[in-house]
């Protein structure tokens, strides 16, 4: 397995007021974000795909996916609502994250999750 060396950031919004939502918005402003650095993660490309453009548009969007795993019994403090900072880059979680059960030993094998980059 491959891990990551450098530093991944767990990237979690604030909140800010909102009229219409009691619990507020998210806000993702520097001063408002919570920032933890996570334990070595095995950190591998899954996708990377050209949408489709629009006519208002001659950029082609490029989504990048990479899958990431925790290690055996490591559970991480992260949702499907945060960023990963990684390698100079700000990826979105997609999806949910997987706590994948230990089928011997019982308790938490290993959590995955996917993320993606979109640049256009």
């Amino acid at each position: 397995m491959w891990f990551a060396e450098e530093g991944v950031v767990r990237i979690r919004a604030g909140r800010k007021p909102d009229r219409g939502n009691p619990d507020g918005i998210p806000d993702w402003s520097p001063g408002a974000v919570d920032r933890i650095e996570l334990p070595p993660l095995n950190i591998q490309p899954r996708v990377q795909a050209e949408g489709h453009g629009n006519a208002e548009s001659d950029r082609t969007p490029v989504i990048t996916g990479w899958r990431i795993q925790a290690d055996h019994g490591v559970d991480l403090d992260i949702t499907a609502q945060d960023r990963i900072e990684w390698d100079g880059l700000l990826l979105e979680v997609e999806g949910e994250i997987a706590r994948w059960p230990d089928p011997v030993e019982g308790g938490l094998d290993h959590v995955e999750l996917n993320v993606v980059r979109v640049t256009g």
